[in-house]
């Protein structure tokens, strides 16, 4: 099974440079790693202490934020070395000014993994959420390594807990401690004899209470909303923008909607604003007073703003449910408000403790969409009863990144 697993990662190599002619991600996802090693080895400065975080992209990369933090305030003689698999993830965080060094993870080969480790020499290894990586784990493991996976999710669905994926399996035993998010992942985990596990909750939580904190005013936003309620869609794809749009359009009530489409470009604008029949602005766009004021929706036409567009909102729909999975439901709840998607939920734990907790919605039709946004806007009570439910859903579950850092380092 070792052997398939190398060879699928030589034909995962190979597919991604056939699709690098047409698709910019995988050319990135190519570039990004050539020379990686002499790279490395010209940077790295021999006898340093070194932590390795490893995260997958942008969003493990917010998990793992809070906890490089608070490993720089305690411990600030430790350098810090963060790798992303994904180019979405490295683009954006290649500057984080946190870290000594910043690359993308070579790809998961015997030979890869004996090289990287020779070169970076970690004291401490941090994977997040999903980083199963089998190489890496043998070799952290041959070489006495601590390894530690932290706001980890597991489902008895995935491979490694089915009777083929024993030999998989057997690389867990390099983590020296894991941190889960929830009880069923505790469950599975010991179900399969690993007792190195405890519940800590999801980092998340921790980074958008700073997030929130440090949100920054956006004069423009302010002014379109003045005093009105707002709606907020947030990171939408055209099957969630083909909902929320048509209730833009049919809403009777006095209220002001913001569209933050996840791709921000010529054709996702023009797919937005095509459909419109109210008027809109664009954030970019240099707009009176007046022009704000009398819009009915804000088109948010740039990336960075909607963390702090949402703290203007009451509602907030989140995209990507009926896609790819949902965006971050945190984002909007931080601010207490309660959050609406699509069905493509079920891998995220906190989308389901919301849904429970009566703190977020699902929907899989424009009637389901339309009701619930009716029931919030003719029903003060129920929006300020779940608002609240969201509030608390994030403040009484913050305090994982203390006990990680404060673990780590006791050993």
């Amino acid at each position: 099974m070792r052997l398939l697993y190398n060879a699928g990662l030589q034909v995962y190599q190979f597919l991604i440079w056939l699709v690098s002619f047409r698709n910019p991600k995988a050319k990135k996802w190519l570039s990004g790693r050539r020379n990686l090693f002499e790279r490395l080895q010209k940077e790295m400065v021999p006898g340093q202490k070194i932590l390795w975080f490893h995260v997958s992209s942008l969003g493990e990369f917010e998990q793992a934020r809070p906890v490089i933090e608070g490993v720089k305030k305690f411990f600030p003689g430790y350098r810090i070395l963060l790798t992303f698999f994904s180019p979405s993830g490295y683009e954006l965080r290649k500057d984080y000014p946190l870290a000594d060094y910043v690359c993308y993870l070579p790809l998961d080969s015997p030979r890869n993994s004996r090289r990287f480790l020779d070169i970076v020499q970690p004291d401490k290894v941090f994977f997040v959420k999903y980083e199963f990586w089998f190489n890496f784990l043998t070799e952290l493991k041959r070489r006495e390594i601590p390894t530690y996976l932290f706001s980890a999710l597991f489902r008895p669905s995935q491979f490694f807990f089915k009777p083929w994926g024993k030999w998989f399996r057997k690389a867990f035993s390099a983590y020296t401690h894991i941190f889960v998010q929830n009880q069923s992942s505790w469950e599975i985990l010991h179900q399969f004899k690993f007792e190195n596990v405890s519940i800590n909750g999801d980092t998340r939580l921790d980074r958008v209470s700073q997030i929130a904190r440090a949100a920054s005013d956006l004069p423009k936003v302010e002014k379109f909303c003045g005093s009105k309620q707002v709606i907020v869609a947030g990171s939408t794809w055209p099957e969630d923008e083909a909902l929320f749009l048509t209730y833009v359009n049919d809403c009777i009530h006095p209220i002001k909607f913001v569209v933050a489409p996840h791709e921000v470009n010529e054709k996702s604008l023009e797919r937005i604003t095509s459909v419109l029949k109210r008027p809109y602005v664009l954030y970019s766009a240099e707009s009176t007073d007046e022009e704000l004021e009398n819009a009915d929706v804000l088109v948010v036409d740039g990336y960075g703003y909607l963390v702090s567009v949402y703290r203007y909102a009451k509602i907030a729909y989140i995209g990507g449910g009926f896609t790819t999975g949902i965006h971050s439901i945190l984002e909007p709840a931080v601010y207490g408000m309660p959050v609406v998607f699509g069905p493509d939920y079920h891998k995220f734990h906190e989308a389901l403790e919301m849904i429970r907790l009566e703190a977020a919605h699902t929907i899989a039709n424009y009637e389901e969409l339309s009701l619930l946004f009716e029931s919030y806007l003719t029903d003060p009570a129920k929006l300020a009863k779940e608002s609240h439910s969201a509030s608390q859903y994030v403040e009484s579950n913050r305090g994982a990144t203390e006990q990680i850092v404060r673990y780590f380092f006791k050993k």
